[in-house]
C-alpha cells in the first residue's frame, strides 16, 4: 500500500484568506504538511505561495498592509472590464514569484477558476504560477477576467468555494478543508426566523443594519451570499475528511490591513480541530491499519473529472 497523500482545500473569502497562513503554519506545528494543494481565489494566491517557497514573504507582506497601503495598490478605473485594473497588485505578485511555473512546484498544485463564458469549472494545472492565481481571484466587476489558453477566466469561487472535490480528484486519501466564515452546520438568524414562521410561530427578523452599504459593500456582500450557498452545497455533497472552520465572518470581506487578527484566527481554528486531526495523523503514521481514524472517500472518475488548461 503505497503512502497516505494528504490534500489541502484552501477556500475563498478576500481579507479573510490570511487565515490560511495561520492555518497552514499551525498545521505544520503538529506534522501535517499537504501533498496536495487546491485553493480558490485567495486560497489559490495563498496555495501558490506556499508550494513555491513564498509563503513568509507572503505573511510579512499580509502584515504590513495598512488601508491607504492597500488603497494605492488597487488602482481604480473609470473605464475597463473591471473597477480595479490590478497592475499594481500583479507587480507586486510577479516580484516575488515571478518565473514560477505550476508544473515546477514540489508538490501538486491546482487553481480553481470560472470559464465566464461557459460556466465551467476549471483547473489549472500547468502555466505560469502567477497567471493562475490571478485568474483564480478575478472578482467579476472588480478585476478583469484573464485570457488563458482562449478562454476566460473570473472567480474560482463562483462555482467551487472549498475545492475538496479537485483534492480528491488528483488523488488525495485525506482532505483538510479550510472554510472561511462560520461553520457549515447550522443556519443563519434569517433562515431560523424563515422555519420558525413555516411552523407557525412568530419570530421577527433579525434588525438590519443602520447605515446602508456602499456599492461595493453591496457587490461584495452578494458575492459573499452566492459563494456561501454553493459551498454549502459542494461540501454536503462532497464533504472534506476534516472541516477546518476559521470563525472570521465578522471581519469585512476587504478588510485586508486585519492580517494580525486573521492569522491568529487561523491558528486558532486548527486548535478546535486538533483533536479530528491528531486522530488523523495518528493514522497516516501508523504502518498498518492505516485506515483506521479515517475513510476517504471515493475519488472523482471519467466525466466527473475535470480537465486542467
Amino acid at each position: 500500500m503505497g503512502r497516505t497523500r494528504i490534500g489541502l482545500a484552501l477556500g475563498g473569502g478576500a481579507a479573510r484568506g490570511w487565515a490560511h497562513l495561520g492555518v497552514i503554519e499551525s498545521l505544520a506545528d503538529i506534522g501535517i504538511k499537504p501533498d496536495i494543494v487546491a485553493g480558490t481565489s485567495i486560497g489559490a494566491l495563498v496555495g501558490g505561495c506556499y508550494l513555491s517557497g513564498h509563503f513568509k514573504q507572503l505573511e510579512k507582506w499580509a502584515c504590513s498592509l495598512s488601508r491607504l497601503k492597500m488603497l494605492r495598490f488597487m488602482d481604480l478605473k473609470l473605464r475597463g472590464r473591471g473597477l480595479i485594473g490590478g497592475e499594481r497588485l500583479l507587480a507586486e505578485m510577479e516580484r516575488h514569484i515571478a518565473g514560477a511555473s505550476i508544473e515546477n512546484l514540489p508538490g501538486t498544485y491546482v487553481s480553481v477558476c470560472t470559464d465566464l463564458y461557459s460556466g465551467h469549472e476549471i483547473w489549472l494545472r500547468k502555466g505560469p504560477l502567477v497567471e493562475a492565481i490571478r485568474a483564480s481571484f478575478a472578482v467579476p466587476g472588480f478585476f478583469e477576467p484573464v485570457n488563458v489558453n482562449g478562454r476566460w477566466l473570473v472567480d474560482g469561487g463562483l462555482v467551487n468555494p472549498v475545492p475538496v472535490s479537485a483534492c480528491r480528484a488528483l488523488g488525495a486519501d485525506l482532505v483538510i478543508a479550510v472554510r472561511l466564515g462560520n461553520p457549515m452546520e447550522g443556519v443563519t438568524p434569517v433562515e431560523e426566523a424563515g422555519i420558525a414562521q413555516l411552523n407557525g410561530v412568530e419570530t421577527p427578523l433579525p434588525a438590519a443594519p443602520v447605515a446602508p452599504p456602499s456599492m461595493i459593500g453591496a457587490m461584495m456582500a452578494t458575492l459573499n451570499i452566492v459563494t456561501d450557498r454553493v459551498a454549502r452545497s459542494r461540501m454536503v455533497s462532497n464533504p472534506p475528511d476534516i472541516h477546518v472552520n476559521a470563525r472570521v465572518g465578522h471581519i469585512a470581506l476587504t478588510d485586508f490591513h486585519r492580517a494580525d487578527e486573521l492569522i491568529e484566527l487561523g491558528r486558532e481554528a486548527v486548535r478546535v480541530a486538533r483533536h479530528d486531526l491528531k486522530e488523523a495523523l495518528d493514522g497516516l503514521h501508523a504502518d498498518t491499519h492505516r485506515y483506521r481514524f479515517f475513510q476517504p472517500a471515493r475519488r472523482l472518475t471519467g466525466r466527473r473529472r475535470r480537465a486542467g488548461l
